[in-house]
């Protein structure tokens, strides 16, 4: 018997896989490689990431736009898993009509997976804060990936 590869997801499948979940990791190219948790929005053509305005990503962000994606969901013995990678550029979103609409989106995410307020410490904010906070105050960066050049995914199949 030959090598059995693992199925493909088409572009539906990876799509709708994609706005299912909010978690990410994201690897950034440094003198040493940088993967780095975060979580996400997708508007059906982009990914948007929120993050703090501090930390080594900025950094590396501002010297390398250059990232992978990946986004994965596994049952604990990996009966069952699905994983997406893509790869393009990370910039930063300055136009404030987006950046609110995007805000909003984050704010909404979080509502409706019922996530715990301890996740807006990860965005520069107090868990006490209401979620409007994050379309009023901008205390995080907002940033999209674009340019991709390559997405992945794959299933574990029947």
């Amino acid at each position: 018997m030959g090598i059995v590869k693992i199925p493909l997801m088409s572009k539906e499948e990876y799509d709708e896989f994609i706005s299912e979940n909010f978690m990410s990791r994201i690897a950034f190219s440094g003198e040493y490689p940088y993967i780095a948790p975060f979580i996400y929005v997708f508007d059906g053509e982009h990914l948007y990431f929120l993050s703090t305005k501090y930390g080594r990503k900025i950094e590396l962000l501002k010297n390398n736009p250059y990232v992978a994606v990946e986004i994965e969901e596994f049952e604990p013995d990996l009966s069952s898993y699905k994983f997406v990678t893509l790869q393009g550029q990370i910039v930063e979103v300055t136009d404030q009509d987006e950046k609110n609409r995007v805000r909003g989106m984050f704010a909404d995410m979080i509502k409706e997976k019922g996530l715990s307020r301890k996740v807006l410490k990860a965005l520069g904010h107090s868990p006490e804060d209401p979620l409007a906070c994050l379309v009023k105050m901008e205390r995080s960066y907002v940033w999209k990936l674009v340019d991709v050049v390559d997405i992945t995914g794959i299933k574990s199949g029947e």
